[in-house]
């Protein structure tokens, strides 16, 4: 590609980028100078000082053959070969020299080429190219923004609908955006394309339509991919074609995702007992023929083991069946035994702990889909009131868990849903916790589907501490809890801990998903608590009954009503004023409130009395009074009592 940017100045350094990478502009001309002690460059890169000019001819060979790759990619649309091309050059240090340059020669040329160069980022996201490199080779990017424009009119524009794409696409985090701000300077083209892609693009609504339909590309989601290896599995049992099955699986163009196939191959083996032997055929085919690697092979037969417990609800036998059919695979020689995870020679027969469990976690899925359809908040409320009527707290974090791994492989709409949700639905924050545990421990195989779960959940942890569903001390003890992998644990609370710290970071993480803390279905939890507030205080100075009645009713989240009764009970025990308590009594007997809700806000109470009694010295006293009150009138149920207080670090209530 002519043109200054394709010859940048070797000296020119800007910010070091994500994870302490290599962030100034990097030097496209050939016969430019390769600094191996610059103080810009990753330590982790292990130059040999002694040689430079080994390193030097080594990185001009690599920017040679990557022109070549790049030019046979837009030629062909083979993202397989691209990927492979780029695997055996094995030079992984240098990838962010890649990002570059296919994102700078796809500028230059049509939409097509565009939509070309983003699939392909999105394909080899890391499988091929660490994401450190993908943060790294976009910083590079903007640091080279003065120079683009020099060529292409429009760079500032492109540069940050590929920017905003790679966000939507899951293969740049949000945050890249603000640190790269923070970094650039004030009067860089750079600084332009960043806010550009901030305000321009994502900040719009329907932001991830309008970005991923720019450059006329039908984005293939994970979804679709799905339905695609369904439908030509279906097809394959009932015409027996394994060249016609192979071809789909080649025409898919996901090289790096075929271990799904594998893994709704051999479910399907499972179901369909007679299709068993045709099935386990078309892997052995693909495996032979190299169609799918064995990489790909072990990975989808991992994925079955992790699953086998619920296979087990619908499918009897379902782990002997899979034992079975692993050792089919290995005795052919297309499967490597020792690759896997071990399986339990033995199925266990199932407590029936484990299938009220089971049976609670199909229930939630459907619960969960429903709502990311209606909106309708209550109407999930009536549903756990009525699949978890026991308020069980291990069903409770099963929920949080199911809701929260359901929106991270959503778009933001869903994402922003699930933490209103889960705020208006005021679980106990160590169910809570609970349910973030289990999420940090999975993690490892949601990463399968999702690259960027610890940034996903890194945000949903610091969203529910902003929401009140959380307490901050609860992270750490979310730290204690955790018993997966370590650096998993450690990334994802580390992130949460520093998205919390941000200047304005509760404002920002509010909007984190673009709905400002109210998702699409209802209020932002901040302003039905205002709203609450004021209600209250204008019920107690003068108001009618009638009017409080159609404001309570307004707020639209029945679910929410704890607050009311919490706001109410305390402003009665700081004011000694009966008029609130009236007011709880009248909401009470019309069946506004009801005992459910009674519950959960004289519960909220009596978690936070070791705070109140700072601001009223007899609260314990007062409460007890109420209780008993609450108790004699039908409020509370006769279990209710004083030892329902938590210790006050465990008080993360919404």
């Amino acid at each position: 590609m002519q043109g200054s940017h394709s010859k940048e100045n070797p000296d020119h350094h800007g910010d070091s980028g994500e994870n302490g990478t290599c962030g100034g502009s990097v030097d496209t001309n050939e016969k430019s100078v390769f600094h191996p002690n610059d103080p810009n460059c990753d330590e982790s890169e292990e130059y040999d000082h002694s040689t430079p000019t080994k390193e030097m001819v080594d990185f001009v060979e690599y920017k040679r053959k990557i022109m070549i790759i790049v030019e046979e990619y837009f030629a062909t649309d083979d993202v397989t070969s691209t990927g492979n091309e780029l695997r055996e050059l094995n030079m992984p240090r240098y990838n962010y020299y890649f990002i570059k340059k296919l994102v700078s020669m796809a500028m230059d040329r049509h939409d097509k080429e565009k939509e070309m160069a983003a699939i392909l980022l999105s394909a080899l996201y890391a499988e091929i190219i660490d994401p450190p490199q993908v943060c790294k080779g976009f910083s590079i990017l903007v640091d080279s923004a003065d120079d683009l424009i020099v060529d292409i009119p429009d760079a500032v524009d492109i540069l940050a609908l590929f920017i905003a794409r790679a966000v939507v696409d899951d293969i740049l985090p949000p945050a890249f955006l603000t640190k790269k701000l923070g970094s650039s300077p004030e009067d860089s083209k750079g600084v332009d394309v960043l806010k550009r892609a901030e305000k321009g693009y994502l900040a719009t609504p329907l932001h991830a339509e309008v970005v991923e339909r720019r450059w006329g590309g039908s984005k293939v989601t994970v979804d679709d991919v799905k339905a695609k290896i369904d439908n030509f599995l279906i097809e394959y049992v009932v015409s027996g074609d394994k060249k016609e099955a192979c071809r789909c699986i080649k025409d898919l163009n996901v090289p790096f995702f075929h271990h799904e196939i594998v893994k709704r191959a051999l479910i399907m083996a499972m179901e369909r007992w007679k299709a068993e032997g045709q099935l386990l055929d078309l892997l052995k085919e693909a495996a032979e023929e190299g169609f799918i690697n064995s990489s790909q092979i072990s990975k989808g037969f991992n994925r079955m083991i992790d699953v086998v417990d619920d296979l087990s609800l619908d499918i009897p036998n379902a782990q002997r069946i899979l034992k079975s059919l692993i050792s089919k695979a290995a005795s052919e020689g297309w499967l490597c035994p020792s690759s896997l995870k071990p399986l339990s020679s033995e199925s266990k027969k199932p407590s029936l702990a484990d299938s009220v469990a089971r049976s609670f976690k199909t229930k939630a899925q459907s619960i969960i889909q429903e709502y990311f359809l209606s909106g309708d908040i209550s109407e999930v409320g009536s549903c756990l009131e009525l699949d978890n009527n026991t308020g069980s707290a291990e069903l409770n974090a099963i929920f949080v868990k199911r809701l929260i791994t359901l929106a991270m492989d959503r778009k933001s709409r869903e994402k922003e849903m699930a933490s209103v949700l889960l705020s208006s639905l005021c679980f106990p924050a160590e169910d809570a916790v609970k349910g973030f545990v289990m999420l940090i421990e999975s993690a490892d195989d949601t990463a399968l589907d999702n690259p960027v779960v610890v940034e996903d959940l890194a945000m949903f942890l610091a969203r529910a501490v902003v929401d009140e569903v959380l307490a901050p001390q609860d992270l750490e003890e979310i730290g204690v809890q955790c018993s997966g992998p370590e650096q998993v644990s450690s990334k994802v609370l580390q992130m949460a801990n520093s998205l919390l710290k941000a200047r304005l970071s509760g404002e920002r993480i509010l909007r984190c998903w673009g709905g400002g803390g109210s998702g699409s279905p209802g209020w932002a939890v901040e302003d039905v608590k205002d709203k609450i507030g004021k209600l209250l205080e204008e019920f107690e100075s003068g108001g009618d009954v009638r009017e409080a009645f159609r404001c309570i009713k307004e707020l639209g989240m029945p679910f929410f009503h704890h607050e009311v009764v919490k706001k109410a009970l305390v402003t009665t025990m700081e004011k000694k004023n009966g008029k609130l308590w009236g007011l709880l009594e009248e909401c009470y007997e019309t069946g506004l409130i009801t005992t459910n809700q009674m519950m959960k806000g004289f519960g909220r109470v009596a978690e936070s009395l070791d705070d109140l009694v700072l601001d009223v010295p007899d609260a314990k006293k007062q409460f007890a009074n109420y209780v008993e009150q609450a108790k004699l009138a039908g409020w509370l149920e006769s279990s209710f009592g004083l030892t329902k207080s938590t210790p006050p670090d465990q008080s993360g209530t919404c």
